[in-house]
């Protein structure tokens, strides 16, 4: 097939962004509505606990559409509307997309760490009871398991109900019907999904994993084929038959970008080659943002180096815990090391690094401050403090700065 479009570099950003709903600010102001048609755009928002500023989930929806009261999450999740399982990793995922995940659930050994099948096989008795007690009594929490020395012996004092209720989730025998202070709260499948018959609506493996290059290839917007299968963590991705068959649909299209070579672009964004795309939006990124999770997709399209230290030992770190991506205009220029003092209501920027080669413009200067000052604000903060950052950076924004009421 012939390639039809040339593309700069950074036309190829653009695009990328505005499939992943970052290449322009939102015009208004969110509604409830739109945290499902976010995780919708990008298929997946991934779970993480880390609470150094926002929760990695929260910030991926902030970083799209601006303030909005971060339980909404929850409560979207508790109407049903979305589900939890194993996709990127443990990810929020649009209820309708069920169907492509179970076959993971009916094979959890394959499932590595996620799934102890040994484990299952020694306690087969006291996971029966488990769920015969929630069947009986209802949801549950892993902190309703609790037990310390006043604690008499019996059920409730039980240790490894953690591991019970992981095993569980993985295998799609409980699923989380909603969460409480970001704890998962577990019921059966049965009782949420009343319905479901495996033998009626699951999707056979190939069917599954064909819809799920089919989300991942609209969520990327434009990729080469090797970035695909690491949306989902696709393990034997059959992308050859796949590339064909969704070109002989007019689903991708053949592009060539400058220093990239050639690459394919989701039909969905055609229009947008029709007249230049500007990018005009600012936002500090979670480190479990879809579009930095995969560490050589973020270097092939963005020239940007980035690895999540926070699960790395502290005297291994090149920058810091949480380190947050700085998006400006259509690439990634700086990344900052943050957390939040709630107490003293301060968000501490430990550290800030400008990607080689960034000029300090006032554009950037103005852009950058306003958009820390924003996520500031809706963590409750009214003051940032920079504890460290290049001088001139630091001259003009000062080493700390009040954020209005």
């Amino acid at each position: 097939m012939p390639l039809t479009h040339s593309l700069s570099l950074s036309t190829a950003r653009h695009l990328h962004l505005a499939a992943q709903g970052l290449l322009r600010p939102r015009t208004r102001r969110a509604d409830f509505a739109d945290i499902y048609a976010c995780i919708r755009q990008m298929s997946l928002l991934q779970i993480d606990t880390i609470n150094v500023v926002a929760r990695s989930p929260y910030l991926v929806l902030f970083s799209r559409l601006g303030a909005y009261p971060t339980a909404w999450l929850e409560e979207t999740l508790a109407s049903g509307a979305l589900f939890e399982y194993w996709a990127h990793e443990a990810c929020f995922i649009p209820a309708e997309d069920y169907p492509l995940l179970r076959h993971r659930m009916l094979a959890p050994q394959r499932l590595g760490w996620k799934y102890n099948a040994q484990w299952v096989a020694q306690h087969q008795q006291e996971i029966a009871a488990l769920l015969t007690h929630i069947a009986t009594h209802g949801p549950v929490r892993a902190a309703d398991f609790a037990s310390d020395k006043q604690t008499r012996p019996g059920w409730w004092a039980w240790k490894p109900y953690k591991r019970h209720l992981e095993n569980l989730f993985s295998a799609g025998e409980l699923m989380v019907v909603a969460r409480h202070n970001f704890q998962r709260v577990y019921d059966l499948r049965s009782r949420i999904m009343p319905e479901w018959r495996d033998e009626q609506h699951a999707l056979s493996e190939a069917e599954a994993v064909e819809q799920m290059l089919n989300h991942s290839a609209r969520s990327l917007g434009i990729f080469r084929a090797s970035w695909l299968p690491d949306y989902y963590r696709l393990k034997r991705a059959p992308l050859k038959s796949w590339l064909a068959a969704a070109a002989e649909r007019g689903e991708i299209v053949p592009v060539q970008v400058a220093s990239l070579g050639e690459m394919w672009l989701h039909r969905t964004l055609l229009p947008a080659l029709e007249k230049p795309q500007t990018a005009t939006h600012t936002a500090l990124l979670s480190p479990f943002d879809p579009v930095v999770w995969d560490r050589r997709r973020a270097l092939a399209l963005f020239n940007f180096d980035y690895r999540i230290e926070c699960y790395t030992p502290a005297e291994k770190r090149r920058y810091g815990y949480f380190v947050l991506p700085v998006l400006h205009r259509g690439a990634l220029k700086a990344r900052l090391d943050a957390k939040m003092h709630r107490q003293a209501q301060q968000l501490i920027i430990r550290a800030f690094w400008l990607e080689p080669g960034v000029r300090l413009t006032a554009t950037f200067l103005q852009d950058v401050q306003k958009a820390i000052s924003r996520f500031a604000a809706w963590q409750g903060a009214t003051e940032v403090v920079i504890e460290q950052a290049p001088a001139a950076l630091l001259a003009a924004w000062s080493s700390r700065w009040s954020i209005p009421a």
